[in-house]
């Protein structure tokens, strides 16, 4: 049997929304700040030569805001869906969403919230004590935070531990 070829799952919580409004959370702007992460992002993505064949975007303003804001930093992706059960999802939720993914699929990209994203993060890449990006990662995960994780299998089969964290970083404009 084949090896399955090694997958790239990008996992990325949305840049710094604004409080200024008085608008149901889900529909909270992204800040100053946030807009200019949002296409520091796209340009790191762009560098690291990161070319998503799936976005799977969260409804929320700030989360469709800040993949806008990507676009405008260089970042290409095949496909864009938003969904709305990225906006509360906890981790059974947001593993299932990738489980559907296609195999056709080799670089995915999830874009929502916390706790849900780091904590997605945190299930599914194998825990390397030695690793610097572990460490920063489970300090703190702040907005625009971008964990990239290699996977070797089925989306399908994707769960606890099958992955690794290739890096963890925080775009900053």
């Amino acid at each position: 049997m084949p090896a399955m070829p090694t997958r790239t799952l990008v996992l990325v919580r949305h840049a710094k929304s604004s409080w200024d409004l008085d608008v149901d959370d889900h529909d909270r702007p992204l800040s100053g700040r946030g807009r200019r992460d949002g296409v520091q992002i796209g340009q790191d993505l762009t560098r690291k030569q990161i070319r998503p064949d799936l976005v799977l975007c969260s409804t929320a303003t700030r989360s469709r805001e800040t993949w806008d804001r990507a676009l405008r930093g260089g970042v290409q992706a095949t496909e864009v869906r938003y969904v709305g059960t990225i906006y509360h999802g906890w981790v059974p939720e947001l593993v299932r969403l990738l489980r559907e993914i296609p195999d056709s699929v080799g670089t995915a990209l999830m874009l929502g919230h916390a706790p849900g994203i780091p904590d997605l993060v945190e299930f599914l890449a194998e825990r390397d004590h030695a690793s610097a990006d572990w460490d920063r990662m489970t300090a703190k995960f702040p907005t625009a935070g971008m964990a990239i994780l290699s996977y070797a299998g089925s989306w399908a089969d994707i769960g606890q531990s099958q992955a690794t964290l290739e890096s963890f970083e925080v775009p900053r404009a």
